[in-house]
């Protein structure tokens, strides 16, 4: 065992939420502000108790504005900082996810998807905040948000969505839902040695020469911490390589293109996902989060009774890896997308696919997670189509 009290090493029965909480603090996370809401609740639970053991702080705030800004100024104070949410309170955030990005603070927001519209089903599943997480905020940005489907996920990309925030210095989503928040199972815990840690780029050491926003050739700018002696100017109008607001159209388009690209450029690098069977297969499952669980059950179904089908399962939702929805539509008959919700990233993979590759929707509105004849009966629909 580690004596680590951030890094508990070992192999643990953990709720979900409390693996986010881990992977977290695993990642050097010296922040939390939130405000409860189910079921991410148990996140900031864990945290409250967790960040005090190791000099961390735990500040619960009074909603979650409040709490995504308060995560933006520890970032700046040179904290790595978290927050976690659900549904609601996500909608609330989306005024200062935008600030997040277009000041490029790094940060994670765990989002505990339950079922919606407005209060919705509080206690129960969905997923229907995948393209909020997308567009929910104002104007053109990227965003890089994960999806986990297990408890050992929780942790494992909460830790990534820190490496990923760091590196490229914006806000990171990891986008859970309330059964894979809610289940427990087992959560192995590397030892700190072994696990990879990507901190951000510190400024350079002559500080009269140092712009805010000035990017290195990898389109990301070095970051220094506020009170470090570095003239720091955070600026959320359109703004120069200083920070400096420059309101007019020139500057605008150069600083959202920088803000794109430094995404898309590295989409190799942030894009993830799993492939069962996608050689020689007619049919491609395609699902994320809970719902993956189910449709790998189906995916058995399926198989034994002889129709070729495989599965991709999202790890990363956004960016979206539309260059493999792409090949893969070319060559087979369509996909079956299993979602709580009435269409969200099934729309993206219309939208990546050619013309007469069929898309079947698999939609629940939320509360419960679909059975695996379900979705069968889907894989079935397009094999006769």
């Amino acid at each position: 065992m580690s004596t680590n009290r951030a890094v508990l090493t070992g192999e643990h029965f953990l709720l979900g939420d409390y693996a986010a909480a881990e992977g977290a603090m695993a990642a050097g996370c010296m922040f939390f502000g939130g405000y409860p809401i189910t079921p991410a609740t148990e996140v900031a639970e864990r945290m409250a108790e967790r960040l005090p053991e190791v000099g961390g702080v735990y500040m619960q705030m009074e909603d979650e504005i409040a709490s995504m800004a308060a995560i933006l100024g520890a970032s700046w104070g040179g904290a790595k900082s978290m927050t976690g949410t659900s549904g609601p309170g996500f909608s609330l955030m989306m005024e200062n996810l935008g600030l997040g990005l277009i000041t490029e603070t790094p940060c994670v927001v765990v989002n505990i998807q339950r079922a919606a519209p407005s209060t919705g089903l509080p206690t129960l599943v969905g997923q229907g905040d995948m393209m909020q997480a997308r567009w929910g905020s104002h104007g053109p940005y990227e965003i890089i948000a994960l999806t986990p489907s297990s408890p050992q996920e929780l942790f494992d990309l909460t830790l990534r969505a820190f490496n990923l925030s760091e590196k490229y210095r914006l806000p990171v989503l990891v986008m859970g839902d309330a059964e894979v928040g809610h289940m427990t199972e087992k959560v192995v815990i590397p030892p700190p040695d072994e696990i990879e840690l990507i901190e951000r780029k510190p400024p350079p050491e002559d500080r009269a020469a140092f712009k805010t926003c000035l990017p290195d050739a990898d389109l990301v700018p070095p970051m220094a911490r506020a009170g470090d002696g570095y003239h720091v100017f955070v600026e959320s109008l359109t703004h120069d390589d200083r920070g400096y607001p420059v309101l007019n159209a020139e500057t605008h388009e150069a600083m959202v293109r920088r803000l794109h690209d430094k995404i898309l450029l590295h989409k190799e690098d942030i894009v993830d996902f799993e492939e069962r069977y996608l050689d020689g297969c007619d049919i491609v499952i395609l699902a994320y989060g809970i719902s993956a669980r189910i449709a790998a059950k189906s995916l058995d179904l399926a198989r034994a009774k002889g129709l070729k089908v495989g599965m991709l399962r999202l790890i990363v939702a956004w960016p979206f890896p539309e260059d493999a929805v792409r090949e893969l539509s070319k060559r087979i008959q369509g996909f079956v997308v299993p979602e709580i919700n009435y269409g969200q990233m099934s729309r993206e993979v219309e939208r990546c696919s050619r013309s007469d590759c069929l898309v079947e929707l698999i939609p629940r509105a939320g509360g419960e997670i679909h059975t695996p004849e379900e979705i069968l009966a889907g894989i079935e629909r397009v094999a006769r189509a």
